[in-house]
Order: structure tokens, then C-alpha cells, then sequence
């Protein structure tokens, strides 16, 4: 069974130049490690937070999750052995589990809590500043693994080694993979865009940009 390995918060704050960018910017993607039991209320973890409220955060993006057999190949890749969980901005590092496995709707239990996945996580800018690799978020557009984010149908309390079970799954059609390549219309397909615009564990957001036109 999948198993959250580690979980990871952190709050905006102000970063100055790099190597990409001589201007400074602001960013809660830097998310660090933490022990213990936490409170998942239905909006984040305590300690987390969003700078950009409109593309991050709010109950429908309440946690981020990344599939831990991502790393193996992101370390070797990137040439960086010690990557850490949380590198890619995520609250939940999760074993076992990716973006093919994973689908709209799922709902898991996790400790005390029960999570469902509501989006698919479209990485930005910021991601490739975090660590200095100019084309690192287009990397990770192409692989369609930026993560998931989850809404919370029921708080508590949250621990890594917690198992991440698997309650029910509505729509196994639409794995968070395929929600990718509809969102940058790899895949076309007008009735599956239709048929999620009616999806309510979608989220809105995610809705109304299916319901536009192509």
C-alpha cells in the first residue's frame, strides 16, 4: 500500500537574484521537512502557505502531493543525488503512487484524514528558480508530473508513515496524466471536456478552462 513518506510546509518569503533572473521574487515554494502529527484543516497545514492565492491554495488545492518514484529519475537527471522531498514544492511526498495511477475523484485516507484529488498541478516559473534550471518546469510539463492537489472531505490529524489508502475511485478514465494532456491539448477530445465541466470533485477552475472553447 502507498505510504506518505514525508511531509513538507513552508510560507511565502522574499528570494533574491540567481542564476536565472537578476530580480528578486516572491515564493512559497520552498517547502521543508517537518515531524510529528500535524492538523489538516480544509484549507492547508500549519506553517504553509501561498503567495500567489489565485493559482495556489484555497480548499480545493488544499495539500500538494508528488509521486516519490519520481525522484529517482529527477536526481539522476538533474545530476543532484541528495534532491530532497519536497523539491518540487510538494506538501505530501507519497510512495508508490504517480500521475498514471493516480485519478480525479480518488479519495484517500491518510492518518485521520480523508483527502480527494481534485487537479492536476501546472507547474510555473517559479519552480525553475527554486533550483536554478532555467528549463526545469518545461521538464516537467513534458513528463506531466508536476503532482496532484487534494481538497479535504474530512480533517485530522496527518503523520509521515501514515498509510495512504485508497477509499474510492469515480472516474478512473481521468487519470491526473490524462487531465495533463488535456489541459495542453495533447489529447483533443470535445466530449471529455464537456463531460468534466459537470465534474464537481474537479475543481473550479479546472471546470471553467474545460469549458472553454479549443
Amino acid at each position: 500500500m502507498p505510504t506518505l513518506l514525508s511531509i513538507q510546509v513552508g510560507m511565502p518569503a522574499e528570494h533574491g537574484a540567481d542564476s536565472i533572473s537578476d530580480k528578486s521574487w516572491e515564493s512559497g515554494i520552498f517547502k521543508y521537512p517537518v515531524t510529528g502529527r500535524l492538523w489538516l484543516d480544509t484549507i492547508n497545514l500549519p506553517g504553509d502557505g501561498q503567495q500567489d492565492l489565485k493559482n495556489h491554495g484555497g480548499p480545493f488545492r488544499a495539500v500538494l502531493t508528488y509521486g516519490a518514484p519520481h525522484y529517482e529519475m529527477w536526481r539522476a537527471e538533474l545530476e543532484r543525488p541528495d534532491l530532497p522531498y519536497g523539491a518540487f514544492g510538494e506538501n505530501f511526498t507519497v510512495s508508490e503512487l504517480t500521475e498514471d495511477q493516480v485519478c480525479l475523484g480518488d479519495v484517500y485516507a491518510v492518518g485521520e484524514v480523508i483527502v480527494q484529488v481534485s487537479q492536476p498541478r501546472l507547474p510555473c516559473w517559479k519552480l525553475a528558480r527554486r533550483w536554478g534550471i532555467k528549463d526545469l518546469t518545461a521538464r516537467v510539463e513534458e513528463r506531466n508530473a508536476g503532482g496532484w492537489y487534494s481538497q479535504v472531505l474530512q480533517t485530522g490529524y496527518v503523520e509521515a508513515g501514515d498509510s495512504y489508502e485508497l477509499l474510492e475511485r469515480s472516474y478512473p478514465q481521468y487519470t491526473i496524466k490524462r487531465l495533463y494532456d488535456l489541459a495542453y491539448k495533447r489529447e483533443r477530445n470535445l466530449d471529455a471536456r464537456a463531460e468534466l465541466t459537470a465534474v464537481e470533485a474537479l475543481s473550479t477552475g479546472w471546470r471553467e478552462m474545460f469549458a472553454r472553447p479549443i
